[in-house]
């Protein structure tokens, strides 16, 4: 067993690791806010970031349940209408599009 001030040792570097590595992305983006670049990816990240969530989360249930693939698609359309008729608010596009996809799934 190692001895303590080995591992206060060892948690310490780890901290101070964990620690830089999460600020410094803050640190550059402060330089970089003007960059047409990180304007870009402000715009198309949190879509990407959806469109992979959504792809893994429906992926397991549309290959099991023939079914599942057309609620599913429903509720990617309804998710999608919801977006586009109320102002793109995503929360409330999701949680819509999730509730109609879990009350087809478990009613019908």
């Amino acid at each position: 067993m190692p001895s303590t001030s080995y591992l206060i040792a060892v948690l310490a570097i780890v901290f101070s690791i964990t620690l830089a590595l999460r600020a410094l992305p803050f640190a550059v983006l402060g330089k970089l806010r003007g960059s047409s670049l990180v304007q870009r990816l402000s715009v198309w990240m949190p879509v990407g970031i959806l469109l992979i969530l959504a792809v893994t989360a429906l992926h397991g249930t549309m290959a099991a349940d023939p079914h599942g693939a057309w609620y599913a698609l429903l509720a990617v359309a309804v998710t999608i209408g919801v977006h586009l008729a109320f102002g793109r608010r995503t929360i409330l596009s999701v949680g819509i599009g999730t509730a109609v996809y879990v009350v087809l799934l478990n009613t019908l």
